[in-house]
């Protein structure tokens, strides 16, 4: 493995399928995606069968605290060692250049390896690496029981660089009909179209390092953002994945003494995207309270006293128009009922995001018991779908800027949780490559 230590970098062995295998049915989306929605993923596995796929090695979160979780957590890692002795899936070297088309965009990325000793995702964290939303250590345990007896790590990992001439990933996009094509075929349910090509040439190889040496230069970076001469670099920004990141931080941290710093699973593959690509947009993640069993209104009431105000919508469309409407000193959010729309408007707000007031209340609202559970969903369709029903309620938040991404995290630390997700659910990655971790 090819190494770049300072600024975290180095190349993969990566495994694929074997030829022959339908690429169609081996790849599934991340296990974090409609975890509210079993129909989907009772799709999912009529579509793949018996066949050979990433749903076998993986657990999608739906399953957790259902019978299913057992079972699968039973299944995962010796169906992870059969796909390798039976070489279901075959190594290759290099980066690879990777094209996601959906929904009319088309995002591009590089499969890279990143160094787990750069990343703290920690608040306060100064690291190379850093995470961009609140990191929520309960969803770690289920991720853990399977990754530290796992032969294979599978990525839905993606890392943003903040790169506006686009010299990391940009050349690949001119020059890859002169690159090997290593799979293109359709994504299962709608999501879209995935091509990638092997990138492995000395000469390549150094210079994706060479632009991401330049973007981490001290006095180039603190130019950028006109930072103090104290700011540390952040170089890799975290966008989706960042429990499958810090599931592999946190077995690398208890492993690393027995296990030495030149094991495999010192590092973890991710997927660069760079923040200006113009395929890439910023979605909101909404939020689902399920079994409300407290006078939601008047807790909201309670919580936010005389800054909140509630404005009746009478419909979606309305009610979208009013929460675009947002702004810093009176902010807005969307009341999803089975039998009304409203917005909730703040002002004076305590924090500098909608989410984050949002999300302080209901943390608290959860603790007290006012509701069974809480469910963070992407896309307009799970929020107002799921919000209306019986017993239920959901909040539509506005999104943020991307461009405001990078700024935001040097300056202010890491965002509430959940607070943007990098396109609506049947966008999110999928699962595809592998590389051995021990």
């Amino acid at each position: 493995m090819k190494k770049f230590e300072t600024i975290g970098l180095a190349v993969p062995e990566f495994y694929l399928p074997r030829p022959g295998i339908d690429l169609t049915r081996w790849a599934v989306i991340a296990c974090d995606q409609f975890t509210s929605e079993m129909e989907y993923w009772d799709e999912v596995q009529k579509i793949v069968g018996d066949a050979p796929s990433t749903y076998q090695i993986t657990l999608p979160e739906v399953y957790l605290g259902k019978p299913q979780e057992a079972e699968r957590l039973a299944s995962v890692n010796a169906t992870m060692d059969t796909y390798l002795r039976q070489g279901v899936v075959q190594p290759r070297e290099g980066f690879v250049y990777i094209e996601r088309t959906v929904s009319g965009k088309t995002r591009r990325g590089l499969l890279v390896c990143l160094d787990l000793e750069k990343y703290d995702y920690n608040k306060g964290s100064s690291s190379l690496i850093r995470a961009t939303e609140g990191t929520i250590i309960d969803r770690l345990p289920p991720r853990i029981k399977i990754r530290e007896h796992a032969s294979l790590e599978l990525p839905h990992i993606l890392v943003l660089i903040d790169d506006p001439t686009d010299g990391v990933i940009g050349p690949f996009a001119r020059m890859k009909d002169q690159l090997t094509n290593l799979y293109d075929f359709d994504l299962m349910l709608g999501s879209g179209h995935l091509s990638g090509w092997l990138v492995n040439e000395n000469a390549q190889v150094e210079q994706v390092a060479a632009s991401l040496a330049g973007l981490a230069d001290l006095q180039a970076y603190r130019q950028k953002y006109n930072l103090p001469t104290a700011a540390d670099v952040l170089l890799y920004a975290m966008g989706d994945g960042n429990h499958s990141l810090a599931t592999a931080k946190a077995i690398w941290e208890r492993n690393k003494a027995s296990v030495g710093m030149d094991h495999p699973s010192r590092y973890a593959l991710v997927e660069l995207e760079n923040v200006h690509d113009a395929g890439l947009e910023f979605e909101p993640i909404h939020r689902v309270l399920f079994d409300v069993s407290t006078d939601l209104e008047a807790a909201l009431r309670t919580h936010f006293g005389a800054n909140l105000k509630f404005i009746p919508a009478a419909g979606v469309s309305e009610l979208k128009t009013l929460v675009s409407a947002s702004t810093a000193e009176n902010q807005r959010i969307g009341l999803i009922y089975e039998s009304a729309l409203k917005v909730i408007q703040l002002s004076q707000p305590k924090f500098n995001l909608p989410v984050g007031n949002l999300q302080a209340f209901l943390d608290a609202f959860i603790k007290e018991r006012g509701a069974g559970s809480l469910d963070y969903v992407h896309g307009d369709e799970a929020v107002f779908g799921l919000g209306s029903a019986k017993g239920n309620a959901g909040f539509y938040l506005p999104g943020m800027h991307k461009s405001e991404l990078f700024k935001t995290v040097i300056l202010d630390g890491a965002l509430p949780r959940k607070t943007f997700s990098m396109g609506e659910a049947k966008e999110k990655r999928f699962y595809l490559e592998a590389r051995k971790i021990r």
